[in-house]
Order: C-alpha cells, then sequence, then structure tokens
C-alpha cells in the first residue's frame, strides 16, 4: 500500500462542541491532517489520501457549488457507486449548507427522477456516463436542478452540454471562488445547527414509492456519541467500503464514523471485486448485510466439500473445537485451559488458513444488521475466531437501537444503546425513543403520523425483551403469517434457517390465510451450478438449471433440513424455484439483494397459486 502518508496514532477526537457534521468533520481535517483519511485502488496500487486532502476537495466541493447559487437547506443528490468522490460531495454539500442525498446507483431512470422532484434536487453527481444517461433521459422533467456533475469523464471527452460540469471543473471553480471569498466555507460551517435537515435517505420502496427520511445533525453526532458503548474503533483500524452510501449503516460506517474515531476506509474497486479486495486490505474491522456473511460461509462450505478426505476431516475438527469454545463465551463462560490450546492449535493448523481465504484474518471487531441473520451463522463465524456481532436499527433512528454488549447472544440483537428507549406495544410492536429519532418523512405528513406517535418510533417490527434486556425480533409486523387454522407464524425465522443452506441465496414463505406453508427459492447460482457440473447435470442457462430434477431434489434436501427444526405446521410442505437470475436492478428484489415480500407475492401470484391448487 502506498506509504507517502501515515495513519500515525492520534488520540480520539471528542465531538463535544462540534455539534453539526460539518463542524466536526472540518474540526477533524484540521486535527489530522496528513494523517491518511481513506484509500482507492489506482492502477493496480492501493494509494492514500489525507484528511488535508480530503478536507481541501470537500471544501471546494462546497464553494464551488455555493458560486452556482446553492443556498443553506438546498438538497443535492449523489448517484455513483461507493467511491471517494461520494464523501466529496456528501461533505461538500453539508458544509455549504445544503442537503445531502444519496440515489442507489441501481435505480433506473424512473426511479431517479422521482426522487430527485421528490427531493426538490437543485444539484446533480453522477458518476460516470451509465449515471449520465438516466438523468439525460428525465432532466425533462426534473425542472428544479440546474447543474449535473460528472465524476468519471472516461467516454465523454467531446460531450458537451451546458447543464452538465465535469466534476474537476467543480472543483476549480471552488478554488478560484475560495481565493475571492476566503472566508465564505468557514461562515456556512458555523452557520449550521443542530435541529436542522442534514440529510436525506430514501428507503427502498419494498411497499410502494421510497419515502425520504429527514435526519437531522442532531441525529448524527448523537449517534457517534453513543458508538463506543458497541463498536471500539480505533484510530488506526482499516476498513473496507462497498455498501452502498446512500444506505444509512454504509454511510454510518465509511462516511460518519471516521469524523469520530479516524479509522480508515479502504474503498473497493467495484461490487465484484469485493472478495478480492478484502484479502488485499485485511481490515481489522469489517461490517457487511447478512447476504455477504452468508456468501462468504457458502464459499467455505463448497470448498470443504471438494477437500481431500484429509482437509475435510481437519476442518471438521477445528470448527468442531472453535464451536466448544464460541459456546463457553455464549454461555457466559470461561472456556478451560486445554479449550483454549486446542483452539490455538485449531487456528494454527487450519483456521487461519480459512480467515486468510477471505481476507478476515486481521478482522478483531465484525458487525452485521440491515436485515435479519441466522444465529447459527453468527456461531460459526465465532467458531473461526471472528468476532461477529449483531445490531439492530432503522433508516428512521438513525441506524443504532440496540447492539451487542460484551456478553453475545444469538437469536437477539442485543440490548438498547445508551441514551435510547425501547418499548413493546401491547400488539407486540418494537417501539423507539430518543435524540437519533428523524425528523419524519419529506412532503409525507400522513406517513410521519403513522410513524412518530407521542414522541415513539413505530418501527413495524415485532419482537421482545428478554428477562436480561436483551432485544429478539420474530418479525416485521406487515409480514406475520397467519395461516387458515388460526396459527401465527413469523416466516423470517423459517427463512434465515433456509438462507444458512450454501445453495440458497434468499426465500419467501407464504402461507398467510392458507391451509400451510409453501415457499418460493432463489438459488445461489454460482453453487448450484458447481454442484450440477460436478454431478453431470446438464443445463444451459439459469432456467434450465433451475428446472432439472437434480436441483429441484438438492432444494427440496435443504427445505426438509430446515423442516426438522419446526414444528409440524411450521414446515414448507410446497416449493417454487424464482427462474431468473435476479440482480438489484430487478424490482423483486432491494438494492440491498433482499427479495421484496409483497412485490415477490404479487409478481408471483399464479405460481403460488399452482401450489395449492395441487394439494386441492
Amino acid at each position: 500500500m502506498d506509504g507517502e502518508v501515515s495513519a500515525g496514532s492520534l488520540e480520539r477526537i471528542e465531538v463535544e462542541g462540534c455539534d453539526t457534521i460539518p463542524k466536526l468533520f472540518w474540526h477533524q481535517v484540521k486535527a489530522r491532517d496528513s494523517r491518511v483519511a481513506f484509500r482507492e485502488k489506482d492502477l493496480g496500487i492501493w494509494r492514500a489520501t489525507s484528511w488535508r486532502d480530503y478536507g481541501q476537495r470537500a471544501r471546494w466541493t462546497g464553494i464551488g457549488l455555493a458560486k452556482l447559487g446553492l443556498e443553506p437547506g438546498e438538497v443535492v443528490s449523489i448517484l455513483a457507486e461507493t467511491i471517494p468522490e461520494w464523501l466529496y460531495a456528501d461533505m461538500g454539500t453539508m458544509g455549504a449548507g445544503g442537503v445531502a442525498n444519496g440515489i442507489y446507483p441501481t435505480d433506473a431512470a424512473k426511479q431517479v427522477e422521482y426522487i430527485i422532484n421528490d427531493s426538490r434536487s437543485r444539484f446533480l453527481f453522477v458518476e460516470n456516463e451509465e449515471q449520465l444517461d438516466k438523468w439525460l433521459e428525465v432532466r425533462a422533467r426534473c425542472p428544479l436542478v440546474r447543474k449535473a456533475f460528472i465524476f468519471d469523464m472516461e467516454g465523454l471527452s467531446t460531450f458537451s452540454d451546458p447543464d452538465v460540469m465535469p466534476f474537476d471543473e467543480l472543483l476549480a471553480l471552488g478554488r478560484e471562488h475560495d481565493a475571492a471569498r476566503p472566508g465564505l466555507w468557514e461562515e456556512r460551517i458555523a452557520g449550521s445547527r443542530p435541529e436542522t435537515l442534514a440529510l436525506l435517505v430514501y428507503t427502498s420502496g419494498t411497499t410502494g414509492p421510497p419515502k425520504g427520511a429527514m435526519l437531522s445533525h442532531r441525529n448524527v453526532i448523537f449517534q457517534l456519541r453513543n458508538a463506543d458503548a458497541f463498536f471500539p474503533v480505533r484510530d488506526n483500524e482499516e476498513q473496507l467500503a462497498f455498501l452502498p452510501l446512500c444506505h444509512v449503516a454504509e454511510r454510518t460506517f465509511t462516511a460518519f464514523l471516521p469524523l469520530r474515531t479516524g479509522a480508515i476506509a479502504n474503498f473497493a474497486e467495484s461490487p465484484d471485486t469485493v472478495p478480492e479486495n478484502l484479502r488485499e486490505v485485511s481490515p481489522t474491522t469489517f461490517f457487511a448485510v447478512p447476504r455477504i456473511w452468508e456468501r462468504f460461509y457458502s464459499g467455505i462450505t463448497i470448498r470443504m466439500r471438494e477437500a481431500t478426505w484429509i482437509g475435510r476431516k481437519a476442518y471438521a475438527w477445528a470448527v468442531g473445537v472453535g464451536l466448544k469454545v464460541a459456546e463457553a463465551e455464549l454461555d457466559g463462560r470461561q472456556p478451560s485451559s486445554g479449550q483454549k490450546l486446542m483452539f490455538r492449535l485449531a487456528d494454527f493448523l487450519v483456521l487461519d488458513n480459512i480467515k486468510r481465504s477471505m481476507g478476515m484474518h486481521r478482522v478483531a471487531f465484525a458487525v452485521t444488521g440491515a436485515a435479519p441473520i441466522a444465529p447459527d451463522l453468527i456461531k460459526w463465524y465465532r467458531a473461526l475466531g471472528i468476532d461477529l456481532r449483531e445490531g439492530y436499527g432503522q433508516t428512521e433512528n438513525c441506524g443504532l437501537a440496540t447492539g451487542m454488549p460484551a456478553q453475545i447472544k444469538p437469536g437477539t440483537v442485543g440490548t438498547t444503546a445508551p441514551n435510547t428507549e425501547v418499548r413493546i406495544s401491547p400488539e407486540g410492536e418494537i417501539l423507539l425513543r430518543g435524540p437519533h429519532v428523524f425528523m419524519g418523512y419529506l412532503n409525507q405528513p400522513e406517513k410521519t403520523a403513522e410513524t412518530l406517535r407521542d414522541g415513539w418510533l413505530h418501527t413495524g417490527d415485532v419482537g421482545f425483551l428478554d428477562n436480561e434486556g436483551y432485544l429478539k425480533i420474530t418479525d416485521r409486523m406487515k409480514d406475520i403469517i397467519i395461516t387458515a387454522g388460526g396459527k401465527n407464524i413469523t416466516p423470517s425465522e423459517i427463512e434465515n434457517q433456509l438462507k444458512f443452506s450454501p445453495y440458497i441465496s434468499d426465500a419467501v414463505v407464504v402461507g398467510d390465510r392458507r391451509k400451510f406453508l409453501t415457499c418460493l427459492v432463489m438459488i445461489d447460482y454460482d453453487n448450484v451450478a458447481k454442484y450440477a457440473q460436478d454431478n453431470n447435470v446438464p443445463f444451459t442457462d439459469f432456467t434450465s438449471l433451475c428446472r432439472t430434477r437434480s436441483v429441484q431434489d438438492l432444494i427440496w434436501a435443504e427445505i426438509e433440513r430446515v423442516n426438522a427444526n419446526f414444528a409440524r405446521v411450521e414446515t414448507i410442505k410446497k416449493f417454487r424455484l424464482i427462474e431468473q437470475q435476479l440482480t438489484a436492478e430487478d424490482d423483486e428484489v432491494t438494492p440491498t439483494m433482499k427479495l421484496k415480500r409483497k412485490f415477490v407475492n404479487e409478481k408471483y401470484k399464479t405460481m403460488i397459486d399452482g401450489m395449492y391448487a395441487e394439494a386441492a
């Protein structure tokens, strides 16, 4: 890695006195100066950017926007993958007094149009030609946008449009205006107020058009003050940034927490290179959604099935040793000296190689969130020696409501964060209250009134607090299945166990008002295709693979394995495979690749009805 800028060692800068994001950001820029802020890979080399350079580019971005007419409180949207320029636009916008809003890079032009107009965006940053095309397609219907800026001009050298400006030209404009108005940046930052709107985070729109959640500076700063309770991140920590920055979780880990800790973000080259980049960076902390953790587990599981006899035996022995240590810790007991010794031996001989193959041998602290995860998956990672912990929160409470204390309890999402209140309504809904609760939904007073009542955030999640204060989430209120026989079933628990299979990417359990449960399954194409090839199962494409008898039998065997863990009324009786390979661009999935339950139930209604008709 590029060693031109040293990370050094610096005491953590407290956020007290810095009551807005721009104030904290600029304080860190001046205090950390030449220390590494983040890295990106360029021409095969990881190159560092210092806090000084980070601050300078954000400053010129903000002043350039101000020169072009951005007024405090106006919205600027960012349509790009997770790249450093996202942060320049983000911090530059807020530093200039604007409101930063992210748009998923997988959104179609129609979705981009809706969000730009709903947010009343005045300026738009786009990553490249692909994202620019979306904007050009809809700009005639987005009259409020004054100008769009392009980060990457590759393929656009001859492109010219009065409404479009290369990002480098915006920086040059900001540099010139900074020289002409040297105190403007500091003036705008000083004018920021904790109670004002800082950023918009649009929901994924699983039950209708996306809603713009309004988060204030106070919301974010409060969460940074709370961070130490569950995230012991030091200033020399290394992270990998790869999830969408318009998602509140990645925004927190990559953009906001480093403002408190100084942790170094390493930007993945692309979503496809994450495994390779993870091995290169070997981060010390790692945040990912459950689907990522499931994929790593699936990859190792498949690899071990293909290993030599002695390799399989060594893996089973080592993981068995790790599980005994993990289970002792989960029970609140100290592993015996013999268990510790055996674990060190297992780690030396087997487990360390597994962690190195994933790039996680230096991970001291790992976090999963944004969706439920199977408890057995957490146990497996802990058996490897990776301290994986689950947290819970929503966009509407700025990302964190509960987390795991020193004593973790799989199957729960931990205990309540400091200065946060959790209450369970008579209907079983989880309610939250605290300074992190959002300002409401932009332009949607009715939805805001439904969600915020008497100071409490109604999460829509169902759960309970156990006798030790740990919160267990059972499902979403709207997802609970009531069978024709009156049995209440929470599908997420069944679905999580199904996703623990290396051959199942996602699943939707169906059965509301029906006599029995059925399931729609999205296969893990890579692993299932490998299974088919190893077993001489002919197929030509994704659809034909799903239709082979061998694959149908394989998935049914995985379902039966899960069925064995549930009461008869909770078992799946029939299933169908979704016969197309879905991507984040498809309507069936969210940008984080979760199947949209309501949409899937509607789109595949004929397929679902067919399963029940067979049993009639």
